[in-house]
């Protein structure tokens, strides 16, 4: 099942974009449909939000201009970080790279929550130097994406030893798996039960957010934010799903990113109020650089969500 929604021009250092493209999201991907329509970006005022996304002070444009991106070690989160020039988005006019020449890809769009899962996956693992990011725009596509490197034509899609693997939980779960980096999945067996539980409901947790706008948002969202506070309960040996950080966590914070910021600025909600876990889990992801390297503009978000469901 997908859902339809409006999407501007993906990076604050390219330039700007006047028109945006109507946009599917499917239950692991991200793909367009053409179909132009002018938007305006809106000032975001909600302090908490701000600071939620990270954006309290007039330096984000610069700090998303050149992302720092970290190589974990296995021992801590806070590695030593390395500076990565970030690529622009490749559209229908570009040329594609050398494709199937022995280097392995990682083709993303930066507003799409299912990439982010597989660039935030690539970061923590440290594989900047291994995996190369190829951007593209979703609004412009080119061509040559969809007829030579990945027929389902969606985002994210991992080149590595002359095949493809795409859908973002299995490309995930196969960076994970195949690279070097710090594990992103439990050695415990009830662990690791648990993790694919919490994975196989992404979709329900997602599709019941989405549904949700049609309606009364707060009160039908409400029991599956109330579901997501008490499964951080299980675990009490770290703030994150699984105690530690995880492919779990990764699943989940890039629609959280989203969400939050739309309940609390179109109806001044905190989808954290009652649920101090929640709150406590968003307050460690954001410390997380892998994670907060692949945030972007949130009015990005606001306009993408107000386009698809508040739009008359």
């Amino acid at each position: 099942m997908a859902f339809r929604t409006m999407i501007p021009y993906s990076r604050p250092h390219l330039a700007a974009a006047h028109f945006v493209t109507a946009h599917v999201f499917t239950a692991s991907n991200c793909c367009t449909k053409s179909s132009p329509f002018p938007i305006r970006l809106v000032q975001i005022n909600s302090i908490k939000a701000r600071r939620y996304l990270g954006l309290q002070t007039n330096t984000e444009k610069e700090r998303i201009r050149s992302l720092r991106t970290t190589s974990p070690s296995s021992s801590s989160l806070a590695a030593a970080s390395v500076q990565e020039n970030i690529p622009p988005s490749l559209e229908a006019t570009s040329e594609p790279p050398p494709l199937f020449d022995g280097t392995t890809r990682l083709y993303i769009a930066y507003v799409c929550p299912f990439a982010q899962r597989a660039w935030i996956t690539r970061n923590y693992k440290g594989l900047q130097d291994s995996i190369n990011l190829v951007a593209i725009k979703l609004q412009s596509r080119p061509a040559w994406y969809k007829e030579k490197v990945y027929a389902a034509n969606t985002v994210p899609s991992l080149e590595h030893n002359g095949k493809i693997i795409g859908e973002s939980l299995d490309v995930i779960k196969y960076l994970d798996s195949n690279f070097e980096g710090p594990s992103l999945s439990p050695n415990d067996p009830a662990k690791k039960e648990f993790a694919e539980e919490l994975i196989a409901y992404t979709d329900t947790f997602t599709k019941t957010v989405f549904s949700s706008f049609k309606g009364d948002p707060i009160k039908e969202s409400g029991p599956v934010f109330d579901h997501i506070e008490e499964t951080l309960h299980k675990f009490d040996d770290g703030p994150f799903f699984l105690g530690q950080f995880s492919l779990v966590d990764i699943a989940y914070i890039t629609f959280f990113e989203r969400f939050q910021i739309f309940f609390s600025e179109v109806w001044k909600h905190d989808i954290t109020a009652g649920r101090p876990k929640l709150a406590k889990w968003i307050e460690e992801v954001n410390k997380i650089d892998a994670y907060k390297q692949t945030k972007i503009d949130p009015n990005e978000h606001l306009e993408t969500f107000k386009a698809r469901f508040l739009a008359k």
